[in-house]
């Protein structure tokens, strides 16, 4: 009876941490870690493709989203909605949708207007996906103009906030 209390104890212990490794912010890139560079062809043929190098000096907000994630989709409309008109942030837009008609209907509906809103077709397969570790869900980074992450999942409030202090 007393060895049953013990592996009682032990095991309670056991998946005690086994939650409280799993609450640990795990995936994705880091505040002060520098931005991968990247290059993502324009789907429409009216863009040329885009390098993130080519912002190098500027304030750049990066929006990882896909129309089939609410959350990320609902984060992407407001932070796209806080900078128009912002002199000082370029947003680029990257979608993850599989098909570039579900993507189009997005972003129309949405009332995305940003001229750098991008889709990578090959959806999670994508280098892109892999580089920026989004496998534990879609996110945004704010990169200072020598691409280094000085934010991550940043609120339409924060972005605000930034784009007061960086004007």
């Amino acid at each position: 009876m007393k060895h049953v209390k013990w592996i009682f104890v032990v095991l309670l212990i056991c998946s005690l941490t086994a939650f409280v490794e799993k609450d640990k912010p795990t995936g994705g890139l880091s505040v002060g870690d520098v931005a991968p560079d990247f290059k993502i062809e324009s789907t429409s043929g009216v863009q040329h493709p885009l390098k993130l190098a080519d912002f190098k000096g500027r304030y750049v907000l990066l929006s990882f989203w896909a129309s089939y994630d609410a959350q990320s989709r609902m984060q992407n409309v407001s932070l796209n909605n806080i900078l128009r008109g912002a002199q000082n942030l370029e947003m680029v837009s990257i979608s993850f949708d599989e098909y570039h008609s579900i993507f189009e209907e997005t972003i129309r509906k949405d009332q995305i207007v940003t001229p750098t809103c991008f889709v990578e077709t090959k959806g999670e397969d994508s280098g892109l996906f892999k580089k920026y570790r989004l496998n534990r869900g879609f996110t945004n980074y704010l990169l200072d103009g020598n691409g280094v992450i000085i934010a991550k999942n940043i609120s339409a409030a924060d972005l605000s906030a930034y784009v007061n202090e960086i004007g």
